[in-house]
C-alpha cells in the first residue's frame, strides 16, 4: 500500500521521458520546482504513512501549496532579478533528503526488529521443555 504512490510517480516518469522532448530554458526550471515540490510532498506522505500519521487531505494540500509556493518563489525571483530558484530547490531538497533519512531509519528499524522477533520465536520453539 505504502508504495502505490512510488510506482506511480516511476510510471509518470517513464511516461514522461517517453512522450515528451525535455524543457529547455524557464519553463524547465519551473517544472523542476515543481517536481522537487511534488517529491518533497510524497516522501512526506511516505514517511507519514509510516508513522501511522497519515491523512491524504494533509497529502493533497500539502502537494498544492507546495507547488505553488515553489512556482511563486520561481516566479518572484525572475520578477526582481534574483535567482530564487536556488533558494526553493535547498529547502526542498533539504526536506526531501530529511524525509529520506528517516523513512531509511524506520525501515531498517522494523527489519531488525522483525529479525529479532524471529529470532526470539526459534529460541522459544528450540527450548527443551
Amino acid at each position: 500500500m505504502i508504495f502505490i504512490p512510488v510506482i506511480f510517480l516511476l510510471v509518470g516518469l517513464v511516461i514522461g521521458l517517453l512522450l515528451l522532448p525535455p524543457l529547455k530554458g524557464v519553463a524547465g526550471t519551473y517544472l523542476a520546482l515543481a517536481c522537487l515540490a511534488g517529491l518533497d510532498s510524497l516522501l512526506g506522505g511516505v514517511r507519514a504513512s509510516l508513522e501511522s500519521k497519515f491523512h491524504a487531505d494533509v497529502l493533497v494540500t500539502g502537494f498544492v501549496f507546495n507547488t505553488m509556493i515553489a512556482f511563486g518563489l520561481g516566479w518572484l525571483g525572475d520578477q526582481i532579478g534574483l535567482n530564487l530558484f536556488l533558494a526553493a530547490a535547498l529547502v526542498l531538497g533539504t526536506r526531501i533528503f530529511t524525509n529520506l533519512s528517516l523513512i531509511r531509519r524506520y525501515a531498517l528499524t522494523r527489519i531488525s526488529d522483525a529479525l529479532a522477533r524471529r529470532r526470539l520465536q526459534r529460541q522459544e520453539a528450540n527450548k527443551p521443555e
